[in-house]
């Protein structure tokens, strides 16, 4: 094996083991069989005991192969994770008859690890457990397919779904309590061919500790932006992917919106934050309680502010805009590509485009990108021809920085994440070309020294904070 590199191990060969035990013995698994299990071990922490105490827990015959410390290390750290909570994340196996007792530990895991989703799916063959973490899927467990139902029907129990009910899709939350955390669980059931498949959404955290200074505005963008929230009416529109961080910047900017004299606000799907001072709304689709109706009595309940967790249809957005326009500050966000983008997209949605003018304060686009970790990224000389095709770099890069992966980021070589903002302020002359449905405001927004969203990208780029990869995406775009 090379040096530098970390042993591969399959989703059933890492939960032989525990976390806790792979770290105590500085252990990795490789095979096992009915009557010999295979290790490989740190060559450096080996002595006498150490097979015969493996063997008493695994009532196996052992076979050690010494291995280096580094490789160790960097499979220990890729494989078997320490949680974010500062302490060791417990491998756990799947058992029918304490299928409980699974669902629990696997959550707490989850919750440990910092995890946004955790992935249950079935397939011909085989059935597996995926975890979210930093944005990326990472493969955890294998579960008997026998014992698959087992499963979905304790976390439907869970949920209060029904479990007789296998061919329709089904919502469910979760209330859990994991030390001194406590959090919801939003539980979706999808009928696949071989099976249900369950996404599990860890939500509800605290928003107490969100910081806008921290969240990836530059300091112009930051300026305009709490500059737009002062006004007392007027609607903000965020936009971007799933998982972009837009309900992020909005519970950033309820936190300093939210004081004695204000009454905010909100209808979300779910509800993903809690923040003391706010009047929160879950939606409910199946009795009615949708974002337009919610909206409709918000208008009663004498508000200040109002967020609306997504404006989804024409209904919806009139209503915003009504909303607005009668003297209240509304904020949401909204499927686009970039942040001039939801001006065609509002105008599709029926807002007339005098009215969206008007009303219309700020407009945000943006994207999360992972950081590259300081600790091992590598500098190497940079070839114009690993940008995207027909993009045109405002300034020659030399340099960049790969990832490549130490412990202290568990050899994915990327630790922690960040916003990029596109922020437009409305004025008067971008006013004017929403009146005119003049979609292509480039020169106006280069006049402005207003970036847009693959302009910061390659700053982030050029700084060396990201990869070419993070950004690639948002440098192919052609809005």
């Amino acid at each position: 094996m090379n040096e530098g590199k970390h042993i591969p191990l399959s989703a059933e060969i890492q939960q032989t083991i525990s976390t806790d035990q792979a770290w105590h013995y500085h252990i990795v698994p490789k095979s096992m069989d009915e009557d010999v299990f295979v290790f490989y071990a740190d060559e450096d922490k080996m002595d006498s005991s150490l097979s015969d105490e493996l063997e008493m827990i695994f009532g196996k015959t052992i076979k050690i192969i010494p291995t280096s410390t580094q490789l160790i290390h960097q499979t220990l750290g890729k494989y078997y994770r320490l949680t974010y909570k500062n302490k060791r994340a417990e491998t756990i196996s799947f058992d029918a008859n304490q299928s409980e007792d699974f669902v629990y530990k696997l959550i707490a895991e989850a919750d440990d690890l910092g995890c946004s989703d955790i992935h249950i799916e079935k397939y011909e063959e085989r059935c597996r457990v995926r975890l979210r973490i930093d944005g990326k899927l990472i493969e955890k467990y294998v579960i008997p397919a026998n014992d698959y139902p087992a499963l979905v029907n304790k976390l439907k129990i869970k949920a209060n779904l029904d479990i007789a009910e296998k061919r329709l899709p089904q919502d469910g939350r979760i209330t859990f309590t994991n030390g001194g955390s406590k959090f919801d669980i939003r539980v979706s059931l999808l009928p696949t061919l071989h099976g249900e498949k369950i996404v599990m959404r860890l939500l509800s955290k605290d928003a107490t500790d969100i910081d806008i200074n921290t969240l990836g505005f530059d300091n112009k963008q930051l300026y305009d932006y709490l500059e737009g929230i002062k006004k007392p009416n007027g609607i903000i529109l965020i936009s971007g992917p799933t998982g972009s961080g837009k309900t992020t910047t909005l519970y950033a900017t309820l936190k300093i919106l939210n004081e004695e004299k204000t009454n905010l606000l909100t209808i979300e799907d779910p509800i993903e934050y809690t923040l003391e001072g706010i009047n929160q709304v879950q939606l409910k689709e199946d009795i009615g309680l949708g974002f337009a109706s919610a909206l409709r009595s918000f208008l009663r309940q004498d508000p200040d502010v109002i967020m609306l967790g997504e404006i989804r249809d024409g209904e919806t957005a009139q209503m915003a805009i009504r909303a607005s326009l009668t003297g209240h500050l509304v904020l949401s966000t909204i499927h686009t590509n970039s942040a001039w983008g939801t001006i065609s997209r509002m105008v599709d949605m029926g807002v007339p485009s005098y009215l969206l003018a008007n009303t219309l304060t700020l407009s945000v686009a943006q994207r999360l990108v992972r950081l590259l970790c300081p600790n091992c990224k590598e500098q190497k000389a940079f070839d114009a021809n690993l940008f995207p095709n027909n993009y045109k770099a405002p300034r020659a890069v030399e340099h960049h920085f790969e990832p490549v992966g130490c412990e202290k980021c568990f050899y994915t070589g990327y630790k922690g994440r960040k916003a990029v903002y596109e922020v437009i302020p409305i004025d008067y002359e971008l006013s004017e070309c929403i009146k005119n449905e003049k979609f292509n405001v480039r020169e106006e927004l280069k006049a402005k020294q207003i970036n847009q969203l693959m302009d910061n990208a390659f700053e982030l780029f050029e700084k060396g904070e990201t990869s070419i990869d993070e950004v690639y995406a948002m440098l192919m775009s052609n809005y």
